[in-house]
């Protein structure tokens, strides 16, 4: 086969495949806080912190964060800032606090600068409503 029918057979079967393609966007709020999460993974696990098989990591686990007290896991070390704070994690607190962490909570150890973006704020607490 001469090299540019091989070329051509080639590009049409990438293609057909879909190369390069990229898979579209999450559809719903939770699957876009899904994706947006990847930010808050490398500090935070997102499963129960009493299961032993939970990650130990810089940051608490956000499994049941929504609606509960700030500073309520006893395994986790929290900054004596977060602690002294009393704080219920509802949305419109969580909104705050991803927004800008040191306002909320003046001291916090967690040295995220914050998210500015409200649609990814939004997405980022649909998706930890789903953490129970």
């Amino acid at each position: 086969m001469p090299t540019r029918t091989r070329l051509s057979v080639t590009l049409l079967a990438l293609a057909a495949a879909g190369c390069g393609d990229k898979a579209p966007p999450p559809a719903t709020a939770q699957e876009r806080g899904f994706a947006e999460f990847r930010a808050c993974a490398v500090c935070h696990a997102r499963t129960d912190p009493a299961d032993p098989r939970t990650m130990k990591l810089i940051g608490p686990s956000l499994f049941g964060v929504v609606d509960a007290p700030s500073a309520r896991l006893s395994e986790y070390d929290y900054s004596p800032a977060m602690r002294r704070a009393v704080l219920i994690w509802d949305e419109a607190r969580l909104d705050a606090f991803i927004a800008e962490p040191q306002a909320v909570v003046p001291g916090t150890r967690m040295s995220f600068p914050g998210e500015p973006d409200a649609q990814r704020r939004a997405a980022i607490i649909a998706y930890l409503k789903t953490l129970k």
